[in-house]
């Protein structure tokens, strides 16, 4: 027996039926600077109003975004699970609102490398986030880069994050491109949603939409789902500035009403009926041995 069948052998044993099994949500977008951290954030956090249990995993390596918009320092990271013994719920830090939220640090991408009884040890941890959490939000660094991609074809639920802005439609459509072409990529399996981003109004969001779904469709083949849109505010510029989150410093904002709005879509059974739930160590064993 290889060590990638062992492996999937270890994680069937960790997501029973009996198990409870988190949903596994991607945020991510085509280039920097379109607001894909605080879009995680905030709906991170509407999903806890509305009853959820919620955890963030920042996966963008090099840059601390969630740490910095909940202006909280993490004594610890996904580093320490993998490579110093610490156990899941060691290297959860809580923040604002009740949600918790994991430090990717650079542990992530030399999981390949390890023993198979390291990879054991993290994937029956990261089983235990089924227990703690409804939701596991994945907030992913921007762009094309291998490692975004890998994240993606492992999620079978992607959020990608736009603006109007005419190079941040063209990234998207890149990033989307990319990710059809992935020799692992299922759109059966992987279901992407678009939120439209600093909007002037609520229809320019639908109009964005339209236009990046169009081309889509017809050179990738790729369904999308329109989620909504958010729309430029001062207030949440300046919640961002405070490093809090614009639904907790200022609930009735326009920005933070609409992504409750997305939020609400997303907890929706019927729009999401064909979501499946896989829990994390599913997620994180797609990520090792490239199965679905």
């Amino acid at each position: 027996m290889d060590q990638a069948e062992h492996l999937r052998n270890i994680i069937k044993a960790n997501t029973a039926p009996q198990r409870p099994l988190a949903r596994v949500i991607t945020v991510t977008s085509g280039k920097g600077g379109v607001g894909k951290s605080n879009t995680a954030i905030n709906l991170a956090i509407w999903m806890r109003k509305m009853g959820q249990r919620v955890i963030i995993l920042d996966a963008d390596f090099g840059l601390a975004n969630i740490e910095i918009m909940f202006g909280t320092v993490p004594k610890h990271n996904l580093c320490d699970l993998i490579y110093q013994g610490k156990n899941i719920k060691e290297i959860i830090t809580w923040g604002p609102g009740d949600i918790g939220f994991i430090s990717g640090g650079s542990g992530i991408a030399g999981l390949s490398n390890l023993s198979r009884d390291y990879l054991i040890y993290i994937i029956q941890n990261l089983a235990q986030l089924d227990e703690i959490a409804d939701v596991i939000i994945v907030d992913t660094g921007a762009g094309i880069s291998d490692a975004v991609l890998e994240f993606l074809v492992a999620s079978g639920e992607i959020l990608v994050v736009t603006t109007p802005e005419p190079t941040s439609i063209t990234d998207s459509y890149s990033l989307l491109k990319a990710l059809a072409r992935h020799p692992r990529f299922s759109p059966e399996e992987s279901k992407i949603k678009v939120i439209a981003n600093r909007v002037e109004a609520a229809e320019d969001g639908l109009a964005l939409f339209k236009k990046l779904n169009v081309v889509v469709e017809r050179y990738l083949n790729i369904p999308l789902t329109y989620l909504g849109a958010i729309p430029k505010d001062d207030k949440l510029s300046d919640a961002v500035m405070q490093q809090m989150p614009v639904a907790l410093q200022n609930p009735t904002a326009k920005s933070a009403r609409a992504f409750e709005y997305i939020a609400a879509n997303l907890m929706n059974l019927e729009l999401n009926k064909d979501v499946k739930k896989r829990g994390m160590a599913a997620f994180f064993s797609h990520l090792i041995t490239g199965k679905k």
